[in-house]
């Protein structure tokens, strides 16, 4: 019996009990939303967590940049992230384990140390653009960095280490729903909607050649919609809510309303950065539009930009952080679950805290690029990415693990080939470009 089965076996049970205790289900729709809402969670998280503060600023600057011309990008790109987290769902469930636990176990100790680099390597490097985003967006608004980055630290601590799961997701999802306020400021700033819909159905480049610029966000732009954290990230959580395969669709659905939820925030970002495209507005940070649109678009629009860059990096920050804790400590056979107490998880507990701090000094270094370094890791993400895929499409076609009911099937190995081939061709255009910098001017 699955978990999900047995709370329900439990509330059915309370009826015949006491009047008025416990929650009744009479209806089969009852029981479907009682499951969907015990499963719900994983995939939401593991999408809007992506819209972090790299991603802000990469989707922003895409629409300040280049207005309107790179929205289908972000429809190209919702199938593929929820191909990609699909696949994590079903090896999450079939083996109750994590992605690092399953690349060592499979491919051995070589490879999983490979992987696990990359993954410790990118996911650092993105802590420090969370914490710069954090510093740009406060010191907009009048708040010190040496001030808020020490507290913003301090918070996304606390919130891990009550020893409860269920208590982290309820507040991060909370946070994920915070931004259905990016479509109230797309709204606000008043877009050409027709114009909008047409861009992201019809693909169009922007007017002129292709530039080493527009190629560089292109990449950024995939390496920040889809992160190879997400992987790890995804199956630690199944492996701690203990899903099973009669789970399996409703996490499928939550990971579909992730991924769509994720792709219109997206969009909706793009959207406010194309109102300073419309205004002739340039700038290197979404805190430096936000106040340049403040004379036309209002102190709401500022400061909500603002506050939504903090809420995107705290969002990232927290995700980012547990998915290097957990896979670090699925390897080295440690305890790492956030069922258990501080005490009874030290080493990790220690890697989060660890992460976050050392990621919020590098940040409070004066003069810091802030700006290059968050958009400069988007690229070096979209970059590692084709070698994580590899691993779980592998793992995927691993019949011996899987069982032929789950592994893949024909249609999805095309499907996951084909993203693969994209991806590394991204990768091969980027590396053309920092080799040889005129190829594309």
């Amino acid at each position: 019996m699955t978990p999900v089965q047995s709370e329900i076996a439990m509330i059915d049970k309370s009826r015949g009990k006491s009047r008025g205790k416990g929650i009744v289900v009479r209806r089969s729709w009852q029981r479907n939303l009682l499951n969907f809402l015990m499963v719900f969670g994983p995939g939401l998280i593991v999408m809007e967590a992506d819209n972090d503060a790299g991603a802000v600023s990469t989707y922003v600057q895409a629409g300040g940049q280049y207005g309107l011309h790179l929205l289908w990008i972000l429809l190209l790109l919702l199938p593929i992230c929820y191909f990609i987290q699909e696949m994590v769902v079903r090896l999450g469930i079939a083996t109750g384990k994590g992605h690092a636990a399953m690349i060592y176990e499979r491919f051995g100790k070589w490879w999983g140390r490979f992987s696990l680099f990359d993954l410790l390597a990118v996911n650092f490097l993105t802590l420090i653009t969370e914490f710069a985003a954090i510093s740009l967006a406060l010191s907009a608004l009048g708040v010190s960095p040496y001030l808020s980055v020490p507290i913003a630290a301090v918070g996304l601590i606390l919130i891990v280490i009550t020893g409860s799961y269920l208590r982290w997701e309820r507040i991060v999802i909370a946070l994920c729903l915070l931004d259905l306020t990016w479509f109230v400021l797309a709204a606000t700033v008043h877009p050409n909607w027709l114009m909008a819909i047409h861009r992201t159905l019809i693909p169009s480049l922007p007017p002129g050649k292709i530039t080493s610029d527009l190629i560089f966000l292109v990449i950024a732009i995939v390496g920040t919609t889809i992160a190879p954290w997400q992987l790890f990230f995804q199956q630690s959580c199944i492996a701690e809510k203990r899903l099973r395969f009669a789970d399996l669709e409703w996490a499928r659905l939550d990971t579909l309303i992730g991924a769509t939820f994720t792709v219109l925030v997206a969009g909706a970002m793009m959207l406010v950065g194309n109102a300073g495209y419309r205004h002739g507005i340039r700038f290197v940070d979404p805190a430096q539009l936000a106040g340049a649109m403040a004379p036309f678009a209002g102190e709401f629009v500022r400061k909500g930009l603002l506050l939504l860059m903090v809420n995107a990096a705290v969002l990232g920050t927290t995700a980012i952080s547990l998915a290097s804790a957990w896979a670090y400590g699925e390897v080295q056979g440690w305890k790492h679950s956030l069922h258990k107490k501080i005490w009874e998880a030290p080493g990790f507990y220690a890697v989060y805290i660890g992460c976050i701090g050392a990621a919020a000094a590098i940040v409070l270094i004066p003069r810091m690029p802030l700006q290059l370094v968050i958009v400069s890791v988007q690229v070096f993400a979209g970059i590692i990415l084709p070698s994580a895929i590899i691993f779980l499409q592998l793992l995927l076609n691993d019949r011996e693990l899987l069982g032929d009911r789950w592994v893949n099937r024909p249609w999805n190995n095309w499907i996951n080939w084909t993203i693969i081939v994209v991806l590394f061709a991204l990768s091969l255009l980027l590396a053309a470009q920092v080799m040889l910098p005129k190829l594309f001017s």
